[in-house]
Formats: structure tokens, C-alpha cells, sequence
């Protein structure tokens, strides 16, 4: 519990079995975390066993690989349906340190925020965490393009690290018409903004380590073109130039 707020740590998880539980172990140190649910995307190791036995942890299993987003989208209905009233995903890769969950969950807890995002720029943490330099300049070029297309000034755009108010999960329409894939982070930012919610970013260490999920280059370059598309159809909806399903 926080502020009396119940709180649900979701972690999509896809062959995590080497972090998943060093991932578990913090995010339980952190002393207000009520229930965790592990999502596993069909993987091809132990992830879901070793989830099982885990204490506090509701574990669902996809038959088939849906994909990152399609992932998420399980991870927040089944957040939802617990009751949850302040929901963060915490990755179980372990790259993102669930040591700030605290300090997220206040900002939600407190009603202060909808919405907070650890944010990998912000403190300069990135390069300084390994982040490759072309992962950090595509980073840099598609926050800056974006933030012109949504009219935010958001740090960056594309952070796994995050957390939402039950309110707002219930009024983004993120399962029916967001991609399964990547881009779905990128679509439901554009959402949220959309919606009129403004976002809140707290500083966050990150690291990057054999072990840590990455995408590949080409999966990166699609990515980043759907993430140029989200941006125009946000700016062309709001011209009232389109008509979106993804903005309504």
C-alpha cells in the first residue's frame, strides 16, 4: 500500500529466468508493493517456473508470443481486475532499478501526477549505463521530433519504466487499436497526452548487460518509424486533418 493506494508491480516478462529473481528481491525490499504480476510472453526457458514460486505473485502464461505490447496489454487488464490503484511496470531484465518505485508511487499515491516515467536522460545516466551511442542518438532525435509533434517536453519518449493511476488506465483505450510491438510505449504516451494528462519523469539509472533485454537494430528502425507515425497522425488529429483510432 502507499497513502492507502493499493499497489501492483506488472513485469512483462520474455526469457528473464538469469534476473527475474534479483528483479523480485528489490521490488519487494521496497516495503509497499501489495502484489506482482508476471506476464510471461511464451518463453523458451524457466521464467514461469521460477516465477511460480515466488511469494505475492500472480503469474499468467500467453500460449503464443504476442509481442512487447501485446504483452503490456495483459499486464494492465490483469492489473485492473486486482484492484489496483497505482499500477507500475518494473521490467524483470533488471535493467531498470526497482528502487525507485517509492518515489513513483508518491507521485501517483499523492495525486499529484497520472503518470511518471523513469526517465534514462535525465542525470545523464544513459551513456554512463552503457546505452550503445546510435541507440542514444536515435533516443535524442526522435524525443526532440516528438516533443514538436505532441507539444510535451517530455526528456525521452522511450523508457520501459513506468507508472499509471488506475484512472488513467481506465480511460486510455490502450488494448483495442495500440500495436502489439514496440511501439505501443510510443502510442500510449501519445494517448495519455492526448487525453490531457500531463507526465511527470523522475531520474533513473539504468544498465546494459548481456542479460538485459535489447531489441535489435532493424527492429529499432521500425520502431522508430512508428514512432515518427504516432507523432504525425497526434499532430494531424489535433489539426482535425484525420481522423484516428488511436486519438479519439
Amino acid at each position: 500500500m502507499y497513502n492507502n493506494k493499493r499497489l501492483v508491480v506488472v513485469m512483462p516478462a520474455y526469457n528473464a529466468e538469469k534476473t527475474l529473481i534479483q528483479t523480485y528481491n528489490e521490488v519487494m525490499e521496497q516495503g509497499c508493493v501489495d502484489h506482482i504480476i508476471v506476464v510471461d510472453d511464451a518463453s523458451n526457458d524457466r521464467t514461469i517456473d521460477i516465477a511460480k514460486n515466488l511469494d505475492n505473485v500472480k503469474v499468467f502464461s500467453h500460449e503464443k508470443n504476442l509481442g512487447y505490447g501485446g504483452n503490456q496489454k495483459t499486464c494492465y487488464r490483469l492489473a485492473l481486475e486486482s484492484g489496483a490503484d497505482i499500477i507500475i511496470m518494473v521490467h524483470p531484465d533488471y535493467q531498470y532499478t526497482p528502487k525507485l518505485i517509492p518515489a513513483m508511487a508518491s507521485l501517483i499515491g499523492n495525486e499529484l501526477y497520472h503518470c511518471v516515467l523513469g526517465s534514462r536522460i535525465l542525470g545523464g545516466y544513459a551513456l554512463k549505463g552503457g546505452m550503445p551511442l546510435w541507440k542514444y542518438t536515435a533516443n535524442r532525435f526522435l524525443t526532440f521530433v516528438e516533443n514538436i509533434f505532441l507539444g510535451a517536453k517530455l526528456s525521452e519518449y522511450h523508457t520501459g519504466y513506468r507508472a499509471f493511476s488506475r484512472e488513467l488506465l481506465e480511460k486510455i483505450p490502450f488494448e483495442k487499436h495500440n500495436s502489439d510491438d514496440f511501439v505501443f510505449d510510443n502510442q500510449m504516451i501519445a494517448q495519455i497526452l492526448w487525453s490531457g494528462y500531463v507526465i511527470a519523469e523522475v531520474s533513473c539509472p539504468t544498465r546494459y548487460f548481456p542479460e538485459a533485454s535489447s531489441i535489435n537494430f532493424m527492429r529499432s528502425i521500425k520502431y522508430g518509424f512508428g514512432c515518427l507515425q504516432t507523432g504525425i497522425e497526434y499532430r494531424l488529429s489535433k489539426m482535425n486533418m484525420i481522423k484516428s483510432k488511436l486519438f479519439q
